[in-house]
This record gives structure tokens, sequence and C-alpha cells, in this order.
């Protein structure tokens, strides 16, 4: 089997007596990269809607996914006991273990970025970068903000929203159909939704349990296992270089972003000004440019790397955040780097090289 043109291996890793599928795209690494071991979100959402990440290959390096357990190709306990973070971040080792991923880049969408997060802090051995897209750090501040958006939803939804999540109901059609008005301004709003994500949906909505289990019935009604998570504080003990990325209109709003961002030394900030929570899909190209660019800047030798290159400011209006204001002090940080202009670097510890729920 062939992406792309590059050849294309599946299997299977032994966990805790199940099996955890895996697809490498790529044979080997050019010299001085690594491979890309990619995380994908809901939880439980499956790797389908990351697919078109597979072109990162071309840059001369594997792309390695996997569905974690519970979802996707993988086996599918049905035993709610079973879904942890600590579980999720035990799998993510055994997986890089048996493919001999020493050395790897973690590139974690949504809840694929805060399980990155939990390796990186962990202090997970032969880790080169991190990128966090559309991640939170506060699972908190993740409600705070999804709530906000919903108040912007008309209010014949936001009714329904609520009617139903008084009553227990959640399951109901007219639940899901409300949700989906949050999904297409905050998640992707790509008309019609991408083939990979469409299937992506499909599983998730098939097999709910890991999803229903650690988060809850919605992306705004959080009364999972994830519940008042928040690894913030301990960002500061990871030294490695980093990139995080958010869209506009992200569910995952610049807020949330900004804070990943704030807490991680060093770290980059991209902020994607066409798309929400998938800019891998609703800016592909800028996207895959990006990525590809921080990844050169995190393999170059510590004193060689060169800064990302400073654009003149686009014309129009300056960036305005989105979100409680108390994030964007006067005297604070810089804006962030848009998608086709500038980077932000963080100011904890030491310079990175020129410088991703």
């Amino acid at each position: 089997m062939t992406t792309s043109g590059f050849p294309v291996s599946e299997g299977f890793v032994p966990f805790r007596g199940f099996r955890t599928w895996t697809r490498v795209v790529g044979e080997r690494e050019e010299p001085g990269k690594a491979p890309i071991l990619v995380l994908h979100g809901g939880p439980g959402a499956a790797h389908h809607y990351l697919e078109p990440l597979a072109a990162l290959a071309e840059s001369g390096r594997r792309v390695v996914f996997y569905d974690q357990l519970g979802c996707g190709r993988s086996d599918r306990p049905h035993d709610p006991s079973l879904w942890s973070v600590a579980l999720f971040v035990e799998e993510l080792a055994a997986v890089r273990a048996a493919l001999g991923l020493t050395r790897v880049h973690l590139l974690g969408q949504s809840w694929g970025g805060m399980l990155a997060m939990e390796a990186a802090v962990g202090q997970s051995p032969g880790l080169v970068s991190l990128v966090l897209a559309d991640a939170p750090a506060s699972m908190d501040l993740w409600v705070t903000e999804a709530n906000r958006l919903r108040g912007g939803l008309p209010p014949e939804v936001q009714a329904t929203l609520r009617k139903h999540e008084e009553a227990g109901t959640t399951d109901e059609a007219e639940y899901q159909d409300a949700t989906m008005v949050f999904t297409r301004r905050h998640v992707c709003r790509l008309d019609p939704f991408p083939e990979c994500l469409e299937r992506s949906f499909a599983q998730l909505g098939e097999d709910p349990e890991v999803y229903h289990t650690m988060n809850g019935p919605s992306e705004f009604h959080v009364v999972g296992r994830l519940r008042g998570w928040d690894l913030t504080a301990r960002l500061r003990e990871i030294r490695l270089p980093a990139l995080v990325l958010g869209g506009r209109y992200d569910e995952a709003t610049p807020a949330i972003t900004e804070a990943v961002h704030r807490a991680l030394p060093g770290s980059e900030w991209v902020i994607f000004e066409n798309s929400s929570h998938m800019p891998h899909l609703e800016e592909p190209e800028r996207f895959r440019e990006t990525v590809e660019a921080f990844l050169g800047r995190a393999e170059s030798p510590p004193g060689r790397a060169g800064r990302p290159t400073e654009e003149p400011a686009a014309s129009g209006p300056p960036w305005s955040p989105v979100g409680p204001e108390s994030l964007f002090s006067p005297g604070g940080r810089r804006s962030p780097r848009r998608s086709s202009g500038r980077t932000t670097r963080g100011s904890g510890g030491r310079r990175r090289p020129a410088r991703p729920r």
C-alpha cells in the first residue's frame, strides 16, 4: 500500500491484552531528521480526520498514526473503568517502544495535544519537539470558553441544549442536531465536511464509550474524567521546542492556546485566521508549511538554527484577541503569529531554535 507515493505499513501493537492498530507512512528518515507520531483527538475520534498529515512524509520523515484503544481499527473493549489519562499515556509509550521510535516528534491535535503534554511532562525520553494543535492545558478554561461560544448560538439552539442537559436526554437526536450548529461554527467550517472527517464522526457516533466516559455528551458539557484536568502549572517542566497552533474560530479559542503558549517556555504560537478546530483541513497548505518549518528548526543543531523570518505586519486592523481580556493585558506578550506571518516566542527559559484537545 502507498500514500502519496510513499510505502505504507500497517500492523498491531499488543497492549494490556488488547491490540492497538498502527500505520507508518514512509520507510526511513533523511539524515538528521526524526519521525513524527500523530496523536488523534476525541478522546475516541480515531485517526481518520488526520490522514492528510501523511503529506508530512514529503519532508523526509516517517509519519506514524495509531488509533487509541477503544476506537477506530484498534480493539474496542467495552469497559468504562479502563478509560483514563494514565492508560493513554501508557499506550503511547507502548506504541513508541514497539515501533522503535526512540527519537520522535509528537503532533497532537485537540485531546491528542493534551496527551502529548502529559507525555512531555512525564519526561518521556527521546522527544525532539511538540506540535500542539487546537489543544487546551486546562479543561476548566476549555469549558469556560466553550460556554462563551455557546452563548453566541441562536437562542432556540441554546434552549434545546439546556433542555436536554437538564433532563439527562443528551442522546436524543434533537440534542445532537443542536450540537451540530456549534460544530459547524467552531469545529470545522468547511461545507461539506471532508470525507476523512465524516469517517471520524461516524465511528465516534457508532461507539462513543471512550468519549462519553472521558469527556461527556458534548464539547461544552464536560462531565467525564477529564473534568477539572489541568496541566498548566507543570508545562514549565517541559524543555523541548514546542509549536502551539489554533484557529481564529476554534473551540480551542485563542485565549486557550495563548494560555498554553504562556505556560510553555520558549514556545511558538500560530493562529490560522480562516480556521476553526481543524486548520490542518481548513488551511492545509499553510498548516503543513508551518509545521514543516518548525520541525526543521527543532532538528537544527544548537546554536545553528536560524530565526523564523519576520515579515511586515499585514495591512488592516491589528490582531484582536478572543477571550478574557486578562490574558491579553497591556505590556504582555505580542500577538500570535498569523498563519502567513510572524512568529511569537515565549520568554520563559532558554532560547529556542530561532525561535500543538
